[in-house]
Parts: C-alpha cells; sequence; structure tokens
C-alpha cells in the first residue's frame, strides 16, 4: 500500500487529545491544524501537522528512501476542511420496504403511538423485512452504506430488530456481517430483538424467547458486539429490559438501551444500575436520570432527527448534560419510520440549533465520543499517528460550516485506511 500525503487544509481538526470521550469545556477543544497535513502509511496516519512541515519531511523521506518518493501520492487539500470520519452510533441499517404511509399520517397529525396501534410503526417494517430474502436486505443496505459515506461517515453501529423471530433477527445479523466482510463501512453489530413485542405473543413471551433462544444464537454465531431493547410504555417495562440485559451480559454482550424516549419510563436509571455503555434515546429524561447516567458513567447518545422527523419538539436536554459533565454522543438513528436520514451534518444542525449545542461541541460528539461508545476510540474519532486514516474532506473552508449548511452533501472526499472510497 503506498503513502499518502495530504496538504493545505484550511482546518485539520484531529481532536487530538486525551486517550478517552470529552467532557465539559474539552469538548470544545478540537485541536485545529490550521494549513494542516497528514502522512499516512499502510492504512494509518503517520505524521499530523502544519503543510510546510510536513513538505519538509516529505523532502527528507525521498532522500532516505530509494524511490519512496514515487509511492508517495500527493493529494493538495486546496483549503477544504478535514474532519475524522463521522462515527454514528445509532443506526437501523438494515430493512425492507419504507414507511411512507406512516409519514402521510404524520403529517395529518397522528401521533407515533397512535400510527402503532394503526399497524403501522415498527410492525410494518418487521413484516416487510420478514418477507425479503437475505441477498434482498443485503441490496437494500449496501444502497443505504452508499448513503452514509456520502454523508461523511465511515464507522457506523447497526441494529438488527425488525424481525422478531429468531430466524429473521438472525439473518438480519448475518447481512450486517456480510456488509462488513465485503464493503467499505465499518459496521459494528447490536442485537435488538427486543425492538417490539410481535402479534400473537405477550410481552414476556416474548422477551423468554429473546433471553432463551435468541440470545444464546447470537452469542454462539458471534454475531454482535452489543445487546439493546426498546424500553418503552407499549414495548417492553423496566423489569422486562432488565431481563433481556442481564441475558445479554451473561452471554458477553455489552449494553445499550433505548429509554425514555416517548415517556419518562425509568430508563436512564435502569441503564445506569446494569452498567450499560449507553443510554440511547433520552428526550423525556429528567434531572434524575442525568444525574444517575452521570454516576454511573453512562454515554447518552442524543438522536434529534427523530424528534424532527416525529413533528416534535422535546429534544434531549443536550446542554443541562454537558455542562453535568456527561460524555454526549450524536447519531442519526437512522430508520424507515421515525428518522429516514444517514446525514449527520444534519444531525449536528439539529443538535447546534434546537439543543443548544456549539459546533465544536456536536464534532466532538459526532467523532471521538462517539468512536468511544461503540469501543473504537483507540482506533478512530480523531486524527491522530497510530490511528486508522479514515477521514473526510468537506467543500468548506470552516468547520462550522458543516452544521450551518444544511440539507445538502458537503462531503467532497471521504477515505478509509488512507483509499479515497467517495
Amino acid at each position: 500500500m503506498s503513502s499518502l500525503a495530504l496538504l493545505h487544509a484550511s482546518q485539520l481538526v484531529t481532536l487530538a487529545g486525551p486517550a478517552r470521550p470529552r467532557v465539559g469545556r474539552e469538548m470544545a477543544e478540537l485541536s485545529i491544524i490550521r494549513d494542516g497535513g497528514m502522512l499516512i502509511r499502510e492504512g494509518k496516519i503517520d505524521i499530523v501537522g502544519r503543510s510546510e512541515e510536513l513538505e519538509k519531511n516529505l523532502t527528507g523521506l525521498t532522500g532516505q528512501v530509494s524511490g519512496e518518493a514515487s509511492e508517495i501520492q500527493i493529494v493538495d487539500l486546496g483549503g477544504h476542511v478535514v474532519l475524522p470520519g463521522f462515527v454514528d452510533a445509532h443506526t437501523h441499517l438494515v430493512f425492507a420496504g419504507n414507511r411512507l404511509e406512516d409519514f402521510e399520517r404524520r403529517a395529518r397529525g397522528e401521533t407515533y403511538e397512535q400510527i402503532a396501534k394503526a399497524g403501522g410503526g415498527i410492525w410494518s417494517t418487521v413484516e416487510k423485512t420478514r418477507a425479503a430474502s437475505e441477498q434482498e436486505l443485503f441490496e437494500r443496505a449496501r444502497k443505504h452504506v452508499d448513503w452514509f459515506l456520502q454523508c461523511g461517515a465511515t464507522t457506523i453501529e447497526a441494529k438488527s430488530g425488525y424481525g422478531l423471530t429468531v430466524e429473521d433477527e438472525l439473518k438480519i445479523l448475518r447481512v450486517i456481517r456480510r456488509l462488513n466482510e465485503e464493503g467499505p463501512l465499518e459496521i459494528v453489530p447490536t442485537f435488538l430483538g427486543a425492538h417490539a413485542v410481535p402479534r400473537g405473543s405477550s410481552p414476556d413471551e416474548y422477551v423468554d424467547l429473546v433471553i432463551n433462544e435468541m440470545l444464546p444464537r447470537v452469542a454462539s454465531e458471534k454475531l454482535a458486539e452489543f445487546c439493546d431493547v426498546f424500553c418503552e410504555r407499549g414495548y417492553f417495562d423496566v423489569d422486562q429490559a432488565r431481563r433481556v440485559l442481564a441475558a445479554a451480559k451473561r452471554v458477553g454482550l455489552k449494553l445499550r438501551g433505548h429509554v425514555d424516549q416517548l415517556t419518562n419510563s425509568g430508563g436512564a436509571g435502569l441503564m445506569a444500575e446494569v452498567g450499560a455503555m449507553t443510554a440511547d434515546h433520552l428526550e423525556r429524561t429528567d434531572k434524575d436520570g442525568i444525574a444517575s447516567l452521570k454516576a454511573a458513567n453512562v454515554q447518552p447518545v442524543l438522536l434529534p432527527g427523530s424528534v424532527y422527523a416525529l413533528g416534535s419538539t422535546a429534544y434531549p436536554r443536550a446542554r443541562d448534560m454537558v455542562e453535568a459533565g456527561l460524555e454526549i454522543v450524536l447519531a442519526t438513528d437512522f430508520n424507515p419510520g421515525s428518522s429516514p436520514t444517514p446525514s449527520m451534518p444534519m444531525i449536528l444542525s439539529l443538535a447546534c440549533s434546537q439543543m443548544k449545542v456549539s459546533p465544536a461541541e456536536a464534532i466532538t460528539a459526532a467523532t471521538i465520543n462517539a468512536a468511544y461508545s461503540l469501543n473504537r476510540g483507540d482506533k478512530v474519532g480523531s486524527l491522530e499517528p497510530g490511528k486508522l486514516a479514515n477521514f473526510t474532506v468537506f467543500d468548506c473552508d470552516d468547520y462550522r460550516e458543516i452544521a450551518y449548511w444544511f440539507g445538502f452533501p458537503q462531503a467532497r472526499s471521504v477515505y478509509l485506511r488512507g483509499q479515497r472510497v467517495l
């Protein structure tokens, strides 16, 4: 693999800093190098610095290593912004069909819960996903992967949850594994068997199926790193969610949770109690829930795209969370019903305009903090020597423009392991 030198970024947003998620004032410290550049070798970042220093380094390399100069590809960034590739820590990547009927119903004023009771919502996607073959799901999800790349993401988390039978949940997870093996994007798999209660089953009966049949198969086939559960009124209550997460922990999966999205049902407290890596959504979480997350060092994953798409105004209390010292994460919640967007720049815009997160804090939440929430902080999320050369070049000269201009893709090029993929 040849070496790559990138020179003359207007702002090389490195996020260099302590080897952990950033909190409080640290979230606004992006470690920007003006007129910055990088030298990349064998898919990893070797040198980061000002372009003039890197150019001197390249001259030195020419004299030291016979023939190496011809193998160094030099890219002039032309005064554009370079960021670590976005790390999207909450997506529902694999599904069939769409939910256009739900979209129209919301436009007429129906709520998420009303639509679900009428046969829409998660269940409508479950029916379509069950009917699709593994190959059909793969082809559809591969298109979704392209969308994420076009928006500057280089690592994403992806959940199952639209099967709700043993074989259909495994089918979704196998598609995720194949996408990882055959595509450029790194995908972190999460088992979300407890996403909804299938028709003809009670919540407790279905929880037994998840615990006794699904989780053992997922663990034995090594199809997931995390287990998630939708703890919400009309889905799974705190006790049922606790049972699922405890069983997942016993088989070696790390824990995440959809909590406090529609109601404040005590989900944040549950995630703190079970030692989860993240608590996701948190639209209805109050100060006590925030305190619980802080005490247990659980990272909040905030999903403003779902608030926007559902026509709600109940955005998570991001400002309170930052000031409480929580290591917040921003993610798209890409899914066909409540957040049909793969665009992290759009999420940054919503975070800034609706949750009073600064542009710098939003960048941190979508890169280095998100990487740590997926156990990838030592590999991705910042542009530092030794890390993977996953980065995006944006068609702007100030990082704040990424959230400022919204509704269209600004990614000019995307690199994974030093190879241009867009």
